[in-house]
């Protein structure tokens, strides 16, 4: 492979580097009035990256960087999720901003490099290439975390998620040297070899422990769920938005290539960690939001509930787990930004407004906004015949497979008792006395983000098969053997 042909491998990830610094200098020079501009340009650069990466599937696993970079349909699949989960966060962020007075074009650019960590976590081929990646993205998202300088919450968040950011990597980097010293390598292919060939020892296995409680912590699952919280309830609405979609996506997809590839031939190893940090998030997400108010902090136990159950399809450690997961994600970055697009809303006299009180008698001032969050908390309760359903359908049938089933009946119970806090707000909206109205101007792009991702999650019942195949495709190439 000539070097021409190696870097048009990472030539999306190369594309968006130089278009971050791009960026940089044009929001600068047009000091700012460039702001509106550079957000657009943001959102089109997000959205040629994607054309990139889908124009390059299809043509098997390829590596470069000395084997430390990998690109195959698995990553084209969660890099377009990550991508447009970071492009319609940004959509979403724009009008929020301006009325929040903290409208700068160094957000966009942020958005921008995260997006970039985010793909060179999913085609990490190595461990010193994750880490990479990894920080990359992190950085990004310490900094927009606490883009409110002006705000205590928003710095406290910030503050909270550096701080427990940096442990994390800490972990993170003591087992991959744990691997790293007893193994002797750090590349996935290699550790792979060696571990199908039986050469294992305690150390290796203790590095692969800390390696996923740092990966647990990206994905906010128990116990290491503790910052997401306080930092969704802190942050800016869109930042959170952002926060509950495209990281997660690739934080998911890491802890998947990483467990199905180099680490595979250990999956009696720590298939039961998995299953353990899988019920206890499931669990937590469950029963710790039925006492919640504030719908933000809501959201953020419902993702830890949510990343519980994309992980009982990481622990049935097969093909059809790794397609339950990626169909399972797919559905959740679509809900989680169109029910975060219909919080924007809540506005009231100018004000934004975050309890769940608020949203009382929302179906009789504002029907159309109150419909859609009906549509996007019964997908997350897991209602048929909405998308969510089925998220969660292959995701269990995947572990009955696996004959995990204990594993799968927990995960339906805590289903039945999540959908407790969804429908409660189903009912506040609709047959609560009514409360003050909301402002009644909401930006365009929030009503086709709301549109949009409604129609999504309705459709899929209709027409399954476009997600279904490609989610098949991707994850058959996690599986070359």
């Amino acid at each position: 492979m000539n070097s021409l042909s190696q870097f048009d491998i990472a030539m999306p990830e190369i594309f968006l580097a130089v278009a971050g610094m791009i960026l940089l200098m044009l929001g600068v020079f047009a000091k700012q009035r460039g702001t509106t501009l550079v957000n657009w340009v943001a959102v089109a650069v997000l959205v040629l990256a994607g054309v990139a990466i889908v124009s390059q599937s299809g043509q098997g696993t390829m590596t470069t960087f000395g084997g430390m970079f990998v690109t195959d349909d698995f990553a084209a699949f969660m890099k377009v999720l990550a991508l447009a989960g970071t492009a319609l966060a940004l959509i979403l962020s724009m009008d929020f901003n301006k009325r929040e007075g903290f409208d700068r074009f160094e957000y966009a650019v942020l958005f921008v490099y995260a997006a970039l960590g985010m793909l060179m976590m999913i085609s990490a081929n190595d461990l010193i290439a994750l880490y990479l990646g990894l920080e990359l993205q992190s950085l990004s998202l310490y900094v927009v975390a606490a883009i409110r300088r002006d705000t205590v919450k928003s710095s406290e968040a910030g503050l909270k998620y550096f701080v427990l950011g940096a442990l994390s990597s800490g972990m993170l980097l003591y087992g991959a040297s744990l691997v790293y010293g007893y193994a002797g390598s750090t590349s996935f292919e290699t550790l792979a070899e060696l571990f199908a060939h039986g050469h294992t020892s305690t150390g290796a296995i203790v590095g692969l422990v800390f390696v996923m409680a740092g990966l647990a912590f990206k994905v906010s699952a128990v116990p290491f769920h503790m910052w997401t919280p306080d930092v969704y309830e802190g942050a800016p609405t869109p930042v959170t938005a952002f926060f509950a979609a495209a990281p997660k996506v690739a934080a998911i997809a890491l802890f998947l290539r990483v467990m199905m590839g180099p680490f595979a031939p250990l999956a009696g190893e720590w298939q039961q960690v998995v299953i353990l940090i899988s019920v206890l998030s499931m669990g937590l997400g469950a029963f710790a939001a039925i006492n919640q108010n504030n719908i933000k902090r809501l959201m953020a136990y419902s993702s830890i509930g949510n990343i519980g159950y994309a992980l009982v399809g990481l622990a049935a450690g097969s093909e059809e787990g790794v397609r339950g997961v990626l169909i399972y994600m797919a559905i959740y970055m679509v809900t989680t930004i169109g029910a975060f697009a219909c919080i924007l809303t809540m506005r009231r006299d100018g004000r934004t407004v975050e309890e769940i009180s608020d949203l009382a008698g929302l179906s009789k001032t504002s029907p159309g906004i109150a419909a859609a969050i009906g549509i996007f908390m019964f997908s997350l309760a897991g209602i048929p015949p909405l998308a969510g359903f089925f998220g969660k359908l292959y995701i269990f049938l995947a572990a009955i497979e696996a004959g995990l089933y204990l594993l799968a009946v927990v995960g339906v119970l805590t289903s039945v008792v999540a959908a407790f806090y969804y429908i409660r707000i189903v009912k506040v909206i609709y047959f609560d006395e009514a409360a003050d109205p909301f402002d009644t101007h909401v930006a365009g792009e929030i009503r086709w983000t709301i549109a949009v991702s409604g129609l999504l999650v309705l459709a899929f019942f209709v027409w399954p098969s476009p997600l279904v195949d490609t989610a098949a495709a991707a994850a058959t190439s996690l599986f070359p053997g």
